[in-house]
């Protein structure tokens, strides 16, 4: 009765088919006439079939004056359904990401996202990278690859580790679908849930997601980002110093070049002061290095994984703030041990990453192409940069206050006391432009008068 009720409302049988004879059906199915009459009544009281003597019995249909209504559609979200918000494992994953890119109109003035200016993505020369990769390796660079990297890649990247003054050997570096899985690898090698890990306040909100995620305690120090006599940009180093002492801490999370999102750098003697810390309580320090390429000065302060001489540094890097950010190719540079554990927890969760877009990097930075664009980059970004500080001075309010940096994508502005950058964010929307407030780059104690202005994508 119910597989032929769920044959008419499917359309798999129309009116005016005929079907078989309760004694046929019976036969066929093994099972008592009776059994076969019954049901045949039931339909047919139903209106859904009708018996003509001489015959046989046939759909009824429209034709009878007969409009046969399918079933509703089985209803996912209501009290028949499953609550899939009870089963998720945690409540903590804010969808914060999204809601900083969430609802861009094309033609807004958008200073929302730190990424790179996709009108000066180099579209040729890797077009011609890729086309010489696949001819060279044809299927080879299709197939699964060694869950370390892609040989080559390694090989042209640790050239340039070398170049930035970064010892490092082949078994010293991972290759990474980018600094976010860097960063939940990292969580899952080395972090058990209630284990401390100290952030910068304010700081990425995607790396506070993953540690969250990894129900780590996020232990925030604050950033100085107004230069004061006697107290450094950065990173405040007596409150470090005083976490650490209070603190069975398990990493130390810091961006020292361009910080995300106060644009700020570390001095030299701060990174020192740092690595000292570091070493004093056995604490690894995890280095995000993605924004320290894009710097508009020759002159470079050197890495924490430069100046570091105790294995106490986890440098993670990508190509995604330079260029490409849609191909995720990103490495970690650390000690052989970890390395080795942090592939372990790699081939858990991916087994490698995309062979052909390392390949096709490899390529891009054996022929050169990269240092020529990142060159370009700089240019481009420092102007822009410099522009926007104008407009600021220009045309923000006094007591208004802001980030200088000399790279990066990003700076930090602080409202007059009162204000309120979320209250701001609607009035300016209206107008086409649109900023990140402050709130959510805070591990605790959210500014309401901050916020990010993303200047290198205008």
């Amino acid at each position: 009765r119910d597989q032929l009720r769920a044959l008419v409302h499917a359309g798999d049988l129309r009116p005016g088919d005929r079907i078989p004879a309760s004694r046929e059906l019976a036969t066929m199915l093994g099972v008592h006439r009776t059994t076969v009459a019954n049901a045949y009544a039931e339909l047919e009281s139903e209106g859904l079939i009708q018996g003509h003597v001489g015959r046989g019995t046939f759909i009824k249909g429209n034709g009878n004056g007969l409009k046969i209504t399918p079933p509703a559609p089985p209803v996912l979200n209501g009290n028949g359904g499953i609550r899939w918000e009870l089963l998720f494992a945690d409540e903590r994953g804010e969808e914060i990401l999204s809601r900083l890119t969430a609802n861009i109109p094309e033609d807004a003035l958008s200073f929302v996202m730190a990424r790179p200016a996709e009108e000066f993505f180099p579209i040729d020369e890797l077009q011609t990278c890729v086309n010489a990769v696949l001819r060279r390796e044809g299927t080879e660079v299709l197939n699964l690859g060694p869950s370390d990297g892609y040989p080559p890649l390694k090989a042209v990247l640790l050239e340039m580790l070398h170049r930035d003054g970064i010892a490092a050997k082949d078994e010293n570096l991972l290759i990474t679908d980018g600094c976010q899985q860097s960063f939940d690898l990292i969580s899952k090698a080395f972090v058990r849930p209630g284990d401390s890990v100290i952030m910068e306040n304010p700081t990425y909100p995607g790396a506070v997601a993953i540690f969250h995620g990894a129900r780590a305690r996020c232990l925030s120090v604050p950033m100085r980002t107004q230069a004061e006599p006697g107290t450094p940009l950065g990173l405040d180093l007596e409150a470090l110093e005083a976490t650490l002492a209070a603190n069975r801490v398990k990493l130390i999370l810091l961006t020292p070049d361009f910080q995300n999102p106060t644009g700020t750098s570390m001095p030299l003697a701060s990174r020192r002061k740092v690595l000292e810390l570091a070493g004093r309580h056995q604490v690894p320090v995890v280095e995000d290095y993605i924004y320290a390429r894009l710097h508009a000065r020759e002159e470079r302060i050197p890495s924490l994984k430069q100046l570091d001489r105790s294995n106490l540094v986890i440098h993670i890097d990508s190509f995604a703030k330079v260029a490409f950010p849609g191909l995720r190719v990103g490495w970690i540079v650390a000690p052989a041990a970890a390395i080795e554990r942090l592939r372990v927890v790699k081939q858990t969760t991916d087994l490698h990453t995309d062979q052909l877009a390392q390949a096709t990097l490899a390529e891009f930075l054996r022929r050169g192409l990269f240092g020529k664009h990142l060159a370009k980059m700089r240019k481009v970004y420092s102007s822009r940069l410099a522009a926007l500080d104008e407009a600021l001075r220009k045309h923000m309010p006094e007591g208004t206050r802001w980030t200088r940096p000399e790279g990066g994508m990003c700076l930090w502005l602080e409202l007059p006391p009162g204000f309120d950058a979320s209250e701001l964010l609607i009035h300016v929307k209206e107008r086409g432009v649109l900023f990140a407030p402050g709130r959510y780059f805070y591990v605790q104690g959210p500014q309401p008068n901050t916020l990010r202005l993303g200047f290198a994508s205008l």
